[in-house]
């Protein structure tokens, strides 16, 4: 299997404040990697060396397509839905098309077979009925939905999600972890999420964040590993149809 994204000896910093340190995570093709990790750990900021928004202090970021090193990769993004501004005046359909800018080279219409992939991803996330609405006025697993038809429509390499289950309503929830199993057949995913349990009835791997990086080979995690990466206890326990995480009394 083919290597997709390494991270060599990252640390990152906000002015004089060391988030990351020494942190090394390769990702593979097909990959579906789980980032859990207590809040202020640094799970976001590692996004944003991924994304190449955070220019790391030290270290290395390289990407491959077919095993040879190239400059970049096509990541699709879906960032935590409270940073969306629903108040812009912009429809379903616009926003989901929105995400074949990079490809469109400055023409101001999409070819027609953009305009049929668009059409696609609206089936797929199933928002036919909902195409021409504003976002303004969708729930939030619509919105998240409409996100994340935005995310994959130019058929990215690597699907990036930041706590993608936040303010959404159980039910989608559930929608949405069946969606990105889909997605997976043909793309690598990076899950973020404080829901250890959910995250590890999904992934494939496991990387734990608190400053430092934790990888765990497959989604088979003990207490005692959660313990040692989380510097405090973790207990897994079963919840309806998924697992979740709670924390032992502690000192």
């Amino acid at each position: 299997m083919n290597k997709l994204l390494t991270l060599e000896h990252i640390t990152a910093a906000y002015d004089t404040k060391v988030v990351l340190r020494d942190v090394g995570l390769t990702v593979w093709e097909n990959d579906f990697l789980g980032i859990i990790g207590p809040n202020g750990g640094g799970k976001t900021t590692l996004l944003k060396v991924i994304l190449r928004l955070l220019k790391p202090v030290a270290g290395t970021v390289a990407f491959y397509r077919d095993g040879q090193p190239v400059a970049s990769l096509n990541i699709g993004y879906l960032p935590q839905i409270n940073k969306i501004d629903k108040r812009f005046p912009i429809s379903v359909r616009e926003v989901i098309a929105s995400g074949l800018m990079a490809q469109t080279r400055g023409a101001r219409h999409l070819s027609k077979q953009q305009q049929q992939r668009v059409a696609e991803v609206i089936v797929w996330m199933g928002l036919d009925a909902l195409s021409r609405r504003a976002i303004g006025e969708l729930s939030g697993g619509e919105l998240q939905r409409v996100m994340l038809g935005r995310a994959i429509v130019s058929r990215p390499q690597m699907l990036i999600l930041d706590e993608p289950n936040t303010y959404v309503d159980q039910k989608f929830e559930s929608k949405l972890y069946d969606l990105l199993r889909e997605i997976n057949q043909d793309t690598a995913v990076i899950l973020v999420s404080h829901d250890v349990g959910t995250v590890l009835s999904l992934v494939k791997n496991v990387a734990c964040v608190n400053e430092s990086l934790h990888y765990h080979p497959g989604a088979d995690v003990s207490e005692e590993w959660m313990d040692e990466v989380y510097r405090c206890p973790i207990e897994l326990v079963g919840h309806g149809e998924l697992p979740h995480r709670i924390l032992k009394r502690h000192d």
